[in-house]
Protein backbone atom coordinates (compact mmCIF):
# COMPACT_ATOMS: atom_id res chain seq x y z
CA UNK A 1 0.00 0.00 0.00
CA UNK A 2 1.10 3.48 -0.86
CA UNK A 3 2.36 5.81 1.90
CA UNK A 4 -0.24 8.64 2.86
CA UNK A 5 0.88 11.93 1.65
CA UNK A 6 -0.05 14.96 5.04
CA UNK A 7 -1.25 17.77 3.43
CA UNK A 8 -1.00 20.89 5.46
CA UNK A 9 -3.71 24.04 5.23
CA UNK A 10 -3.04 27.41 3.12
CA UNK A 11 -4.62 28.92 6.32
CA UNK A 12 -7.88 29.79 4.13
CA UNK A 13 -10.21 27.07 4.17
CA UNK A 14 -11.89 27.68 0.92
CA UNK A 15 -8.50 27.44 -1.30
CA UNK A 16 -7.78 24.23 0.55
CA UNK A 17 -11.40 23.04 -0.31
CA UNK A 18 -10.48 24.24 -4.41
CA UNK A 19 -7.17 22.69 -3.48
CA UNK A 20 -9.22 19.20 -2.94
CA UNK A 21 -7.73 19.42 0.89
CA UNK A 22 -4.94 21.74 1.25
CA UNK A 23 -1.14 21.68 -0.37
CA UNK A 24 0.90 18.54 -0.74
CA UNK A 25 3.11 18.63 2.52
CA UNK A 26 7.28 19.02 1.86
CA UNK A 27 6.88 20.55 -2.04
CA UNK A 28 7.51 23.78 -4.14
CA UNK A 29 4.84 25.28 -4.95
CA UNK A 30 4.28 28.99 -7.48
CA UNK A 31 2.44 31.43 -6.47
CA UNK A 32 2.44 33.83 -9.47
CA UNK A 33 0.43 37.37 -10.11
CA UNK A 34 0.62 40.51 -10.99
CA UNK A 35 1.67 43.28 -8.04
CA UNK A 36 -1.92 43.58 -6.36
CA UNK A 37 -3.41 40.23 -6.96
CA UNK A 38 -2.72 39.03 -3.50
CA UNK A 39 0.09 36.98 -3.75
CA UNK A 40 1.84 38.22 -0.36
CA UNK A 41 -1.54 38.42 1.93
CA UNK A 42 -1.86 34.37 0.71
CA UNK A 43 1.34 33.71 1.97
CA UNK A 44 1.17 35.50 5.36
CA UNK A 45 -1.48 33.50 6.08
CA UNK A 46 0.02 30.24 4.47
CA UNK A 47 3.02 31.08 7.36
CA UNK A 48 0.40 32.22 10.10
CA UNK A 49 -1.53 28.82 9.74
CA UNK A 50 1.96 27.52 10.29
CA UNK A 51 1.86 29.04 13.31
CA UNK A 52 -1.09 28.41 14.87
CA UNK A 53 -0.01 24.37 13.96
CA UNK A 54 3.20 24.90 16.15
CA UNK A 55 5.39 24.60 12.52
CA UNK A 56 7.91 27.35 11.80
CA UNK A 57 7.67 30.07 8.99
CA UNK A 58 10.13 31.94 7.27
CA UNK A 59 9.61 34.55 4.80
CA UNK A 60 12.51 35.29 2.43
CA UNK A 61 12.28 38.54 0.71
CA UNK A 62 14.08 40.44 -1.99
CA UNK A 63 11.53 42.50 -3.09
CA UNK A 64 9.75 43.89 0.26
CA UNK A 65 10.96 44.77 3.24
CA UNK A 66 10.28 43.77 6.15
CA UNK A 67 9.05 46.56 7.22
CA UNK A 68 6.38 46.93 4.14
CA UNK A 69 5.51 42.93 5.58
CA UNK A 70 4.58 44.46 8.87
CA UNK A 71 2.49 46.73 7.57
CA UNK A 72 0.37 44.35 5.74
CA UNK A 73 0.25 42.20 8.20
CA UNK A 74 -1.09 45.20 10.39
CA UNK A 75 -3.27 45.94 7.92
CA UNK A 76 -5.38 42.40 8.12
CA UNK A 77 -4.79 43.20 11.94
CA UNK A 78 -1.97 39.92 11.98
CA UNK A 79 1.06 39.85 14.29
CA UNK A 80 3.75 37.78 12.36
CA UNK A 81 5.67 36.90 16.15
CA UNK A 82 7.21 33.31 15.76
CA UNK A 83 7.40 33.85 11.79
CA UNK A 84 11.15 34.48 10.72
CA UNK A 85 11.53 37.79 8.08
CA UNK A 86 14.41 37.08 6.28
CA UNK A 87 15.47 40.59 3.88
CA UNK A 88 18.37 39.96 1.60
CA UNK A 89 17.66 43.57 0.62
CA UNK A 90 20.82 45.19 2.09
CA UNK A 91 21.67 48.64 2.63
CA UNK A 92 25.40 48.18 1.62
CA UNK A 93 24.09 47.38 -2.03
CA UNK A 94 23.15 51.07 -2.27
CA UNK A 95 26.98 52.16 -1.25
CA UNK A 96 29.05 52.80 -4.44
CA UNK A 97 32.43 52.05 -2.17
CA UNK A 98 30.91 47.83 -2.29
CA UNK A 99 30.19 47.64 -6.19
CA UNK A 100 32.93 45.79 -7.83
CA UNK A 101 33.78 45.20 -11.73
CA UNK A 102 36.55 42.46 -12.09
CA UNK A 103 33.66 39.90 -12.20
CA UNK A 104 30.35 40.13 -13.60
CA UNK A 105 28.03 41.59 -11.18
CA UNK A 106 25.09 39.48 -12.02
CA UNK A 107 27.16 36.46 -11.35
CA UNK A 108 28.48 37.26 -7.64
CA UNK A 109 24.89 39.46 -6.90
CA UNK A 110 23.10 35.83 -7.63
CA UNK A 111 25.55 33.63 -5.29
CA UNK A 112 25.50 35.44 -2.49
CA UNK A 113 21.84 35.90 -2.48
CA UNK A 114 21.05 31.89 -3.19
CA UNK A 115 24.19 31.21 -0.63
CA UNK A 116 22.21 33.63 2.07
CA UNK A 117 19.09 31.61 1.50
CA UNK A 118 20.41 28.55 2.23
CA UNK A 119 21.94 29.70 5.26
CA UNK A 120 19.06 31.02 6.62
CA UNK A 121 17.29 27.94 5.95
CA UNK A 122 20.06 25.51 7.43
CA UNK A 123 20.01 27.81 10.73
CA UNK A 124 16.22 28.04 11.65
CA UNK A 125 15.21 24.59 9.70
CA UNK A 126 11.48 25.90 8.88
CA UNK A 127 8.84 23.58 8.20
CA UNK A 128 7.28 26.63 5.93
CA UNK A 129 9.18 29.07 3.60
CA UNK A 130 7.68 31.84 1.37
CA UNK A 131 10.39 33.11 -0.92
CA UNK A 132 9.20 36.27 -2.64
CA UNK A 133 10.01 37.09 -5.43
CA UNK A 134 11.58 34.69 -8.57
CA UNK A 135 11.30 38.10 -10.87
CA UNK A 136 14.47 39.19 -8.79
CA UNK A 137 15.99 36.26 -9.46
CA UNK A 138 15.20 36.52 -12.90
CA UNK A 139 16.88 39.83 -13.30
CA UNK A 140 20.11 38.85 -11.37
CA UNK A 141 20.34 35.47 -13.80
CA UNK A 142 19.74 37.48 -16.57
CA UNK A 143 19.55 34.36 -18.86
CA UNK A 144 16.96 32.21 -18.92
CA UNK A 145 18.82 29.08 -18.86
CA UNK A 146 21.05 29.81 -16.22
CA UNK A 147 17.92 30.86 -14.47
CA UNK A 148 15.85 27.80 -14.94
CA UNK A 149 19.15 25.73 -13.45
CA UNK A 150 19.23 28.29 -10.14
CA UNK A 151 15.31 27.24 -9.62
CA UNK A 152 15.56 23.67 -9.89
CA UNK A 153 18.66 23.97 -7.80
CA UNK A 154 16.67 25.57 -5.42
CA UNK A 155 13.89 23.52 -5.99
CA UNK A 156 16.16 20.05 -5.03
CA UNK A 157 17.79 22.33 -1.87
CA UNK A 158 14.34 22.80 -0.73
CA UNK A 159 13.34 18.88 -1.35
CA UNK A 160 16.20 18.01 1.30
CA UNK A 161 15.17 19.78 3.85
CA UNK A 162 11.55 18.78 4.76
CA UNK A 163 9.75 22.06 4.05
CA UNK A 164 6.44 23.71 1.90
CA UNK A 165 7.61 26.22 0.21
CA UNK A 166 5.17 29.25 -1.50
CA UNK A 167 7.75 30.67 -4.54
CA UNK A 168 5.81 33.67 -5.66
CA UNK A 169 6.61 35.35 -9.09
CA UNK A 170 4.72 38.76 -10.80
CA UNK A 171 4.70 37.42 -13.77
CA UNK A 172 6.79 40.61 -15.23
CA UNK A 173 8.50 38.23 -18.26
CA UNK A 174 6.64 37.14 -20.96
CA UNK A 175 3.12 35.89 -19.84
CA UNK A 176 3.56 33.17 -22.37
CA UNK A 177 7.18 31.55 -20.60
CA UNK A 178 5.84 28.76 -18.62
CA UNK A 179 9.22 27.27 -17.89
CA UNK A 180 8.45 27.49 -14.12
CA UNK A 181 5.30 25.88 -14.18
CA UNK A 182 7.22 22.50 -15.11
CA UNK A 183 9.75 22.37 -12.14
CA UNK A 184 6.81 23.30 -9.53
CA UNK A 185 5.18 20.39 -8.01
CA UNK A 186 1.71 22.99 -7.83
CA UNK A 187 0.98 26.21 -9.81
CA UNK A 188 -1.72 28.52 -8.44
CA UNK A 189 -2.29 31.60 -10.65
CA UNK A 190 -3.83 35.25 -9.44
CA UNK A 191 -5.50 37.07 -11.98
CA UNK A 192 -7.25 40.97 -11.33
CA UNK A 193 -8.97 42.82 -13.72
CA UNK A 194 -10.17 46.29 -13.56
CA UNK A 195 -14.17 47.19 -14.54
CA UNK A 196 -14.81 50.30 -16.38
CA UNK A 197 -17.04 50.79 -13.17
CA UNK A 198 -16.87 49.27 -9.73
CA UNK A 199 -14.35 47.63 -7.97
CA UNK A 200 -11.92 45.36 -9.32
CA UNK A 201 -12.45 41.44 -9.78
CA UNK A 202 -9.95 38.97 -8.65
CA UNK A 203 -9.94 35.45 -9.67
CA UNK A 204 -7.42 32.32 -9.24
CA UNK A 205 -6.64 29.33 -10.86
CA UNK A 206 -5.33 25.65 -9.75
CA UNK A 207 -2.94 25.34 -13.46
CA UNK A 208 -1.18 22.06 -12.09
CA UNK A 209 -1.51 20.16 -8.69
CA UNK A 210 0.46 16.96 -9.29
CA UNK A 211 -1.25 13.66 -7.63
CA UNK A 212 -3.79 15.65 -6.11
CA UNK A 213 -7.67 16.05 -7.39
CA UNK A 214 -8.69 19.76 -7.33
CA UNK A 215 -11.48 21.59 -8.79
CA UNK A 216 -10.54 22.99 -11.86
CA UNK A 217 -11.26 26.40 -13.40
CA UNK A 218 -11.66 29.82 -12.16
CA UNK A 219 -12.65 30.66 -8.74
CA UNK A 220 -13.39 34.46 -7.44
CA UNK A 221 -11.76 35.51 -4.76
CA UNK A 222 -11.30 38.90 -2.23
CA UNK A 223 -8.94 40.69 -0.49
CA UNK A 224 -10.67 42.08 2.75
CA UNK A 225 -9.54 43.23 6.03
CA UNK A 226 -8.40 39.70 7.63
CA UNK A 227 -6.97 37.82 4.62
CA UNK A 228 -7.83 36.68 1.14
CA UNK A 229 -11.66 35.38 0.46
CA UNK A 230 -11.97 32.39 -1.80
CA UNK A 231 -15.58 31.94 -3.14
CA UNK A 232 -15.45 28.06 -5.21
CA UNK A 233 -17.14 27.61 -7.93
CA UNK A 234 -20.48 26.18 -7.15
CA UNK A 235 -20.63 22.52 -8.84
CA UNK A 236 -24.81 21.90 -8.64
CA UNK A 237 -24.31 18.13 -9.02
CA UNK A 238 -22.62 17.83 -5.57
CA UNK A 239 -25.01 19.08 -3.15
CA UNK A 240 -28.42 17.02 -2.96
CA UNK A 241 -30.57 16.63 -0.07
CA UNK A 242 -34.19 14.93 0.52
CA UNK A 243 -36.99 17.10 0.52
CA UNK A 244 -41.12 16.83 0.68
CA UNK A 245 -42.51 17.73 -2.96
CA UNK A 246 -45.93 19.12 -1.54
CA UNK A 247 -47.56 21.86 -2.86
CA UNK A 248 -47.05 25.31 -1.11
CA UNK A 249 -49.11 28.18 -1.34
CA UNK A 250 -48.27 31.46 -2.27
CA UNK A 251 -51.02 33.19 -0.07
CA UNK A 252 -52.52 34.07 -3.04
CA UNK A 253 -55.81 30.96 -3.52
CA UNK A 254 -56.22 32.36 -7.02
CA UNK A 255 -52.56 32.58 -7.72
CA UNK A 256 -52.20 29.00 -5.86
CA UNK A 257 -55.15 28.11 -8.81
CA UNK A 258 -53.47 29.03 -12.15
CA UNK A 259 -49.92 27.43 -10.95
CA UNK A 260 -51.90 24.21 -10.54
CA UNK A 261 -52.21 24.27 -6.86
CA UNK A 262 -49.29 25.70 -6.03
CA UNK A 263 -45.64 26.19 -6.06
CA UNK A 264 -43.41 22.70 -6.14
CA UNK A 265 -40.76 22.71 -3.46
CA UNK A 266 -37.27 22.48 -5.53
CA UNK A 267 -38.81 24.44 -8.19
CA UNK A 268 -38.04 28.48 -9.32
CA UNK A 269 -40.77 30.33 -10.74
CA UNK A 270 -39.51 33.77 -12.86
CA UNK A 271 -42.05 36.45 -12.76
CA UNK A 272 -41.53 37.81 -16.07
CA UNK A 273 -43.21 41.55 -17.06
CA UNK A 274 -42.67 45.20 -17.63
CA UNK A 275 -41.62 48.02 -14.82
CA UNK A 276 -44.01 48.58 -12.67
CA UNK A 277 -46.71 45.66 -13.16
CA UNK A 278 -46.27 43.90 -9.74
CA UNK A 279 -43.71 41.40 -9.75
CA UNK A 280 -41.96 42.37 -6.61
CA UNK A 281 -45.21 42.75 -4.84
CA UNK A 282 -45.67 38.78 -5.89
CA UNK A 283 -42.46 37.55 -4.53
CA UNK A 284 -42.69 39.57 -1.52
CA UNK A 285 -46.25 37.72 -0.60
CA UNK A 286 -45.14 34.66 -1.78
CA UNK A 287 -41.93 35.19 0.62
CA UNK A 288 -44.38 36.34 3.56
CA UNK A 289 -46.80 32.70 2.66
CA UNK A 290 -43.42 31.08 3.44
CA UNK A 291 -42.62 32.60 6.65
CA UNK A 292 -46.04 31.61 7.51
CA UNK A 293 -45.61 28.18 7.49
CA UNK A 294 -42.16 28.57 9.41
CA UNK A 295 -39.72 28.54 6.48
CA UNK A 296 -36.73 30.97 6.59
CA UNK A 297 -36.30 33.33 3.40
CA UNK A 298 -33.58 35.23 2.14
CA UNK A 299 -34.63 38.38 -0.56
CA UNK A 300 -31.56 39.83 -2.58
CA UNK A 301 -32.44 43.14 -3.51
CA UNK A 302 -30.26 44.54 -6.60
CA UNK A 303 -32.98 47.15 -7.72
CA UNK A 304 -34.85 49.08 -5.00
CA UNK A 305 -33.53 50.84 -2.15
CA UNK A 306 -34.62 48.54 1.17
CA UNK A 307 -36.27 51.13 3.08
CA UNK A 308 -38.41 51.72 0.32
CA UNK A 309 -39.19 47.68 -0.74
CA UNK A 310 -40.00 47.98 3.70
CA UNK A 311 -42.64 51.12 3.79
CA UNK A 312 -44.22 50.29 0.43
CA UNK A 313 -44.72 46.80 1.40
CA UNK A 314 -46.19 48.02 4.89
CA UNK A 315 -48.70 50.05 2.78
CA UNK A 316 -50.26 47.20 1.16
CA UNK A 317 -50.47 45.28 4.42
CA UNK A 318 -47.38 43.10 4.28
CA UNK A 319 -45.27 44.24 7.29
CA UNK A 320 -41.88 42.80 6.38
CA UNK A 321 -39.46 44.26 9.69
CA UNK A 322 -41.31 42.28 12.51
CA UNK A 323 -39.80 39.12 10.51
CA UNK A 324 -36.66 40.61 9.61
CA UNK A 325 -35.81 41.53 13.78
CA UNK A 326 -37.04 37.54 14.66
CA UNK A 327 -34.25 36.73 12.15
CA UNK A 328 -37.20 34.66 10.07
CA UNK A 329 -35.97 36.99 6.45
CA UNK A 330 -32.69 38.16 5.75
CA UNK A 331 -32.89 40.97 2.83
CA UNK A 332 -29.66 41.78 1.27
CA UNK A 333 -29.19 44.78 -0.90
CA UNK A 334 -26.45 44.01 -2.87
CA UNK A 335 -24.90 46.14 -5.30
CA UNK A 336 -23.81 44.76 -8.46
CA UNK A 337 -20.95 47.01 -8.89
CA UNK A 338 -18.88 45.64 -5.79
CA UNK A 339 -19.33 41.67 -6.11
CA UNK A 340 -18.60 39.02 -8.19
CA UNK A 341 -20.89 36.18 -9.58
CA UNK A 342 -18.26 34.18 -6.94
CA UNK A 343 -19.15 35.56 -4.17
CA UNK A 344 -22.53 35.90 -4.71
CA UNK A 345 -22.87 32.27 -5.24
CA UNK A 346 -20.93 31.75 -1.62
CA UNK A 347 -23.65 33.85 0.12
CA UNK A 348 -26.37 31.75 -1.44
CA UNK A 349 -24.99 28.39 -0.28
CA UNK A 350 -24.51 29.93 3.52
CA UNK A 351 -28.05 31.31 3.82
CA UNK A 352 -29.17 27.77 2.71
CA UNK A 353 -26.44 25.45 4.45
CA UNK A 354 -25.88 27.42 7.63
CA UNK A 355 -29.30 29.71 7.84
CA UNK A 356 -31.56 27.39 6.82
CA UNK A 357 -33.54 29.30 4.17
CA UNK A 358 -36.05 27.67 2.39
CA UNK A 359 -37.28 30.41 0.53
CA UNK A 360 -34.92 32.93 -1.70
CA UNK A 361 -35.79 35.55 -3.83
CA UNK A 362 -33.68 37.40 -6.55
CA UNK A 363 -34.82 40.70 -7.38
CA UNK A 364 -34.06 41.08 -9.73
CA UNK A 365 -32.21 39.52 -12.43
CA UNK A 366 -31.31 42.80 -15.28
CA UNK A 367 -29.49 43.78 -12.21
CA UNK A 368 -27.73 40.73 -11.28
CA UNK A 369 -26.71 40.67 -15.61
CA UNK A 370 -24.57 43.53 -15.03
CA UNK A 371 -22.29 41.84 -12.24
CA UNK A 372 -21.32 39.42 -14.97
CA UNK A 373 -18.57 39.91 -17.46
CA UNK A 374 -21.34 38.68 -20.48
CA UNK A 375 -24.90 36.81 -21.10
CA UNK A 376 -23.18 33.79 -21.17
CA UNK A 377 -21.59 33.47 -18.16
CA UNK A 378 -24.77 34.58 -16.80
CA UNK A 379 -26.45 31.68 -18.03
CA UNK A 380 -23.75 29.28 -17.05
CA UNK A 381 -23.71 30.98 -13.34
CA UNK A 382 -27.92 30.86 -12.81
CA UNK A 383 -27.52 27.13 -14.14
CA UNK A 384 -25.59 25.70 -11.63
CA UNK A 385 -26.98 28.34 -9.47
CA UNK A 386 -31.15 27.20 -9.55
CA UNK A 387 -29.84 23.62 -9.76
CA UNK A 388 -28.58 24.09 -6.95
CA UNK A 389 -31.15 25.26 -4.90
CA UNK A 390 -33.21 23.07 -6.68
CA UNK A 391 -31.63 20.17 -5.39
CA UNK A 392 -31.75 21.34 -1.88
CA UNK A 393 -35.61 21.81 -2.13
CA UNK A 394 -36.13 25.79 -1.75
CA UNK A 395 -38.53 27.52 -3.02
CA UNK A 396 -36.89 29.86 -5.44
CA UNK A 397 -38.24 33.26 -7.25
CA UNK A 398 -36.67 35.19 -10.14
CA UNK A 399 -37.81 38.53 -11.11
CA UNK A 400 -36.83 39.82 -14.55
CA UNK A 401 -37.86 42.69 -15.49
CA UNK A 402 -38.55 43.50 -19.37
CA UNK A 403 -38.40 46.74 -21.52
CA UNK A 404 -41.82 48.21 -23.10
CA UNK A 405 -44.69 48.78 -21.52
CA UNK A 406 -47.13 47.78 -24.37
CA UNK A 407 -46.72 45.86 -27.47
CA UNK A 408 -43.13 44.97 -28.61
CA UNK A 409 -41.74 44.22 -25.12
CA UNK A 410 -38.65 42.65 -24.80
CA UNK A 411 -36.09 41.20 -22.47
CA UNK A 412 -32.18 41.55 -22.01
CA UNK A 413 -32.27 37.91 -21.50
CA UNK A 414 -33.74 34.74 -21.99
CA UNK A 415 -33.91 32.58 -19.10
CA UNK A 416 -37.57 30.62 -19.87
CA UNK A 417 -35.42 27.07 -20.47
CA UNK A 418 -33.85 27.18 -17.12
CA UNK A 419 -37.24 28.56 -15.52
CA UNK A 420 -39.58 25.52 -13.93
CA UNK A 421 -42.55 27.60 -14.08
CA UNK A 422 -43.01 31.06 -15.88
CA UNK A 423 -45.53 34.09 -15.02
CA UNK A 424 -46.24 36.74 -17.12
CA UNK A 425 -47.47 40.21 -15.96
CA UNK A 426 -49.16 42.38 -18.63
CA UNK A 427 -50.65 45.87 -18.70
CA UNK A 428 -53.30 46.45 -21.20
CA UNK A 429 -56.22 49.16 -21.70
CA UNK A 430 -59.67 48.87 -21.38
CA UNK A 431 -62.50 51.68 -20.88
CA UNK A 432 -59.55 54.34 -20.91
CA UNK A 433 -57.67 52.28 -17.95
CA UNK A 434 -54.69 50.86 -17.30
CA UNK A 435 -54.94 47.76 -16.67
CA UNK A 436 -53.33 44.48 -15.03
CA UNK A 437 -53.02 40.49 -16.11
CA UNK A 438 -51.78 37.91 -15.28
CA UNK A 439 -50.89 34.36 -16.53
CA UNK A 440 -48.66 31.16 -16.42
CA UNK A 441 -47.07 30.27 -19.46
CA UNK A 442 -45.40 27.32 -18.30
CA UNK A 443 -44.98 24.86 -15.34
CA UNK A 444 -43.10 21.70 -15.16
CA UNK A 445 -44.78 20.22 -12.42
CA UNK A 446 -48.34 20.57 -12.00
CA UNK A 447 -51.03 20.95 -15.01
CA UNK A 448 -51.13 25.04 -14.57
CA UNK A 449 -54.39 27.13 -15.56
CA UNK A 450 -54.02 28.26 -19.55
CA UNK A 451 -56.38 31.23 -18.92
CA UNK A 452 -55.33 35.00 -18.67
CA UNK A 453 -56.62 36.83 -15.32
CA UNK A 454 -57.02 40.55 -14.35
CA UNK A 455 -54.38 41.67 -11.56
CA UNK A 456 -54.59 44.20 -9.31
CA UNK A 457 -52.38 45.86 -6.33
CA UNK A 458 -54.69 47.70 -3.85
CA UNK A 459 -54.28 49.05 0.01
CA UNK A 460 -55.60 45.16 1.17
CA UNK A 461 -53.10 43.17 -1.24
CA UNK A 462 -53.21 41.73 -4.29
CA UNK A 463 -56.33 40.58 -5.88
CA UNK A 464 -56.87 38.54 -9.19
CA UNK A 465 -60.10 38.48 -11.07
CA UNK A 466 -61.90 35.79 -12.80
CA UNK A 467 -60.72 34.75 -16.53
CA UNK A 468 -60.49 37.33 -18.88
CA UNK A 469 -62.71 34.78 -21.49
CA UNK A 470 -63.95 37.44 -23.42
CA UNK A 471 -61.26 39.54 -24.25
CA UNK A 472 -58.35 38.74 -27.05
CA UNK A 473 -55.28 39.98 -27.66
CA UNK A 474 -54.90 41.12 -23.81
CA UNK A 475 -50.88 40.03 -23.79
CA UNK A 476 -50.37 42.65 -26.87
CA UNK A 477 -52.02 45.71 -24.35
CA UNK A 478 -54.46 46.37 -27.17
CA UNK A 479 -57.08 43.67 -26.48
CA UNK A 480 -60.41 43.40 -28.02
CA UNK A 481 -63.83 42.75 -26.05
CA UNK A 482 -66.14 40.11 -27.15
CA UNK A 483 -68.56 39.22 -24.28
CA UNK A 484 -69.87 40.31 -21.10
CA UNK A 485 -66.63 38.86 -18.70
CA UNK A 486 -67.09 40.91 -15.59
CA UNK A 487 -64.30 43.16 -14.74
CA UNK A 488 -62.82 44.05 -11.19
CA UNK A 489 -63.31 47.25 -9.25
CA UNK A 490 -62.75 50.22 -11.03
CA UNK A 491 -61.22 52.02 -7.96
CA UNK A 492 -57.50 53.64 -8.30
CA UNK A 493 -55.31 50.74 -7.53
CA UNK A 494 -51.94 51.35 -5.80
CA UNK A 495 -48.86 52.45 -7.77
CA UNK A 496 -46.37 49.87 -7.09
CA UNK A 497 -43.60 48.15 -9.07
Amino acid sequence: MLPTTRRVSTGIGDLDNVLGGGLTANRSYLLEGTPGSGKTTIALQFLLEGATQGESGLYITLSETTTELREVATSHGWSLEGIELFELIAEAGLDPDSEQSILEPSEVELGETLRGVRECVDRLRPARVVFDSLSEMRLLAQSSLRYRRQILALKQYFSTRDCTVLMLDDRSSDPGDVQLHSIAHGVITLEQAAEDYGSARRRLQVVKMRGVKYRGGYHDFAIETGGVAVFPRLIAAEHHRDFSDILLSTGIAEFDEMLGGGITPGTNTLLNGPSGVGKTTTAIRACLSAIERGDRAVYYLFDEGMATMLARSKAMGMDLAPHIASGMLAVQQIDPAEVSPGEFASWVRKAVETDGARFLAIDSLNAFLQAMPGEKYLLLQMHEMLSYLNQQGVVTFLILGQHGIVGDIRSEIDLSYLSDTIVLFRYFEARGIVLKALSVAKSRTTAHEASIREFRLTPRGIEIGVPLKDFEGVLTGLPTYHGATPMMSSEPAAGTK
